[in-house]
This record gives structure tokens, sequence and C-alpha cells, in this order.
């Protein structure tokens, strides 16, 4: 006996190859602009009186077409025109102030960055605390402060709700 396949194996595996060949152009697509400014799609390229700027998408591997134009008798005989002239080169004086700009930049990034650092660190800071603060006041312990007479004064129900509730909202902005 052969080891070779069958020849229905052989045929789907073929099939399969042609389909997923056949599935590359059908993505092909072009975009342009019609003359009502309306935006087209199409496998097809868009018609010939469809101006080049107006053609938005090309499929991969199409090229944008070559233009050449006739040149009139009278400009053929008369000299090339000139290229257009290269922009001067920054002076002395610019790029020093581009310099100072760029360094002024970093500058502001860096203290805002520390900024963002140091609000970052108080809020967890303030996370720690307020979590520390809400689980003592859970577990029932007895919380004293003091009063402005300076006399020691144990918190009631009602101040330990109220803690309470100041360290969740706590919680709730800084611990994220």
């Amino acid at each position: 006996m052969s080891s070779s396949p069958r020849p229905s194996l052989l045929l789907r595996a073929l099939l399969a190859a042609l389909m997923l060949g056949a599935a590359g152009t059908a993505l092909a697509q072009w975009k342009w602009r019609d003359s009502g400014g309306k935006i087209q799609y199409s496998d097809l390229p868009p018609p010939p009186g469809v101006p080049e700027k107006d053609v938005l998408q090309r499929p991969p591997g199409a090229r944008t077409p070559i233009v050449v134009r006739a040149l009139d008798a009278a400009a053929a005989g008369s000299a090339p025109a000139a290229p257009a002239s290269a922009p001067a080169a920054p002076s002395k004086a610019e790029l020093e102030q581009q310099a100072r700009q760029k360094q002024e930049q970093e500058q502001l990034a860096k203290r805002q960055k520390d900024e963002e650092k140091r609000v970052a660190e108080q809020r967890a800071d303030n996370c720690k605390r307020a979590t520390s603060n809400l689980r003592a006041l859970e577990d029932g312990l007895r919380i004293t402060r003091r009063s402005e007479a300076g006399e020691t004064v144990f918190l009631d129900e009602k101040q330990r709700a109220e803690e309470m509730q100041r360290a969740r909202a706590v919680m709730s902005s800084d611990c994220r």
C-alpha cells in the first residue's frame, strides 16, 4: 500500500489555497471623493475624470499614475526655471532662542513630573492612614481625643460614625 494522501484531501487543500489567494484581492479597496464631495468606495479604480488629489486611498501595490505634460514651443526654447531657493539657515540668535525654549520646556516638564510624584506619594500616605484609622474605628477600640480645654474625651457612637465616614471618603478619593 502506498502512503499518499487521498485525492479528496488534496483537492480540499488546493481549493482552500485558491480561496485564500482570492481573498487578498477582494480586500483591495479604492476610496475617492466624487464631484459632489461624497466619499466613494469600490474595488475598481475611480473614473478617469476624478482628480488625483481626490483619490484618498489605493489598494496595496497600486501605483500613483505619472502625469506627462507637453511643453509649449515657446517654453521649450526658454531657459529652465531657477530652482526655488532653499530656506535660509537659522541664525545663531535663533538657534540660542530655540535651545532656551527647549530647556525651559524640559524644566517645566520635570517640575510637573516632580509635582505629580509628590501628589501621588501624598495620596498613598493619606490612603494608608485612612485605611488604618478606619480599621481601628471598625474594631471597636476606645478612641480618645483632646478637647479644646485639654481634657481627654472618648468618642461616642455618633462621633465614631462620623470619623468612619471621613475615613471612607479619604479612601475613595486617594486609594486608587
